[in-house]
């Protein structure tokens, strides 16, 4: 595919006009000003239009999806105990299928292209996202509190069998990471076993750390340390790691996650809406760690708007600590974009650059919310919206193209996404 005459964001996150972009395959195959030589079959002119990455989502729960509006107004720990897990209960195959189907059609729709997941019914999330064409990272989330062997224990054996069996499945496109669901749902031994095998076979460790003040305090007053620390000092940053939320993380734990290459996803919307607070982004990116962004569920965010998303990220920030240049707009889309697919393991995405995935999303920036035009990165973060994209392509695939999903029966997800909901809410 060729993309002509269309302005970019570069390697660098410049905007460059009147570009050429080629894909061949999987791949970014040619970036440059002048029209390359070959046949490149379908050809797409990008006047008024800007080409950029595509978004990587780096923590959600797809599933959930069917709980969008269902739980509301409620504090952290009510809504989770009052509200979703008894809903979660009586989930079954169809319903996550079609609420990870749905995800994906709603995050292709604003430009994702890849979600971080952490949650269960594995096989059908991961169904559900080949179907889809676009990609994930898919964790078993490990909530265990026995006194046994943890490997005696049916969700550890789901999760071992889960990495063995689909890892790399989908041409490569899902990932299988393991996952720690937090310090305040495990005994230590599981989170103990659980760590040692994520280093033993080298996935990415997935977590949520210090999402609330409560969940952060009460880990000090169990064992005299703080979540990012207990988890430092049981391996579990040992490999690759993406920690969810860290909104109440203090003092060493910032050099921790640093030391260790820990990848944090920063939860605007979620973390506001539940009030669970601001995550200290501009500490986080002033040490050098790797931030990126994550919508969180549905459930408590209601939307995978990514440029919403983005604008809240840099915007929490300026207001929480009282500094207007707390987080730039360029940050914000390297956090939304490059930062995620590192935070995914995916090393070759996150950037317009030959020899990279062809991750990209079109946006249409010939429109009124976009005049005038003082500063493009400016109006990417504070005006554009998610529906501003016309085009979201995942490894070298069109998945999404002015209102037409390319491998989505969207009518029939809806649908299906609907009649799951009914069936549970009249089990409960």
């Amino acid at each position: 595919m060729l993309f002509n005459n269309v302005k970019i964001l570069d390697e660098d996150f410049n905007l460059r006009d009147n570009m050429y972009v080629t894909t061949e395959d999987d791949r970014i195959v040619y970036v440059g000003d002048s029209m390359p030589r070959g046949d490149y079959g379908d050809i797409r002119d990008g006047k008024g239009k800007l080409l950029m990455p595509a978004f990587h989502n780096a923590h959600g729960h797809s599933p959930m999806a069917l709980l969008r509006g269902y739980a509301e107004n409620m504090t952290l720990q009510d809504w989770l105990f009052n509200k979703v897990f008894p809903f979660e209960d009586k989930l079954n195959s169809n319903a996550v299928y079609w609420g990870t189907l749905l995800t994906m059609a709603e995050g292709m729709r604003f430009g994702i292209v890849s979600h971080s997941d952490m949650y269960y019914f594995l096989d059908d999330m991961v169904r559900a996202t080949d179907d889809s064409g676009c990609k994930a990272n898919i964790s078993r989330a490990i909530t265990e509190f026995g006194d046994g062997d943890p490997w005696e224990t049916v969700r550890l054996k789901e999760m071992k069998d889960t990495y063995e069996r689909l890892n790399g499945a989908a041409d490569g496109r899902v990932k299988i990471d393991i996952s720690i669901h937090a310090e305040y749902t495990n005994s230590l031994r599981a989170m103990q076993a659980v760590a040692d095998y994520c280093n033993q076979v080298g996935s990415i460790m997935h977590i949520h750390v210090s999402e609330t003040q409560s969940e952060h305090e009460e880990c000090k007053k169990k064992y005299g340390k703080t979540p990012v620390r207990l988890f430092n000092d049981i391996g579990a940053f040992d490999s690759p790691a993406l920690a969810a939320h860290c909104v109440w993380i203090e003092g060493e734990d910032f050099d921790i996650l640093k030391e260790k290459g820990v990848s944090v996803a920063s939860n605007p919307i979620s973390n506001m809406k539940l009030a669970s607070g601001v995550a200290n982004v501009p500490e986080m990116l002033r040490r050098g760690i790797n931030v990126a962004i994550g919508t969180d569920s549905v459930a408590s965010n209601n939307s995978l708007n990514f440029f919403e998303e983005m604008k809240i990220f840099a915007m929490a920030s300026k207001m929480y600590y009282h500094d207007p240049t707390a987080v730039t707009p360029r940050e914000a889309l390297y956090a939304a974009t490059r930062a995620g697919a590192i935070a995914q393991g995916r090393l070759d995405s996150g950037l317009i650059k030959e020899g990279f995935k062809a991750d990209l999303i079109m946006v249409d920036i010939n429109q009124p919310n976009m005049f005038p035009v003082h500063d493009l990165l400016n109006n990417l973060v504070y005006s554009a919206s998610g529906t501003d994209v016309v085009m979201t392509m995942s490894d070298g695939k069109v998945v999404y193209e002015n209102g037409e999903y390319k491998f989505i029966d969207i009518e029939k997800t809806i649908f299906e996404a609907q009649a799951a909901t009914k069936d549970i809410l009249a089990r409960l």
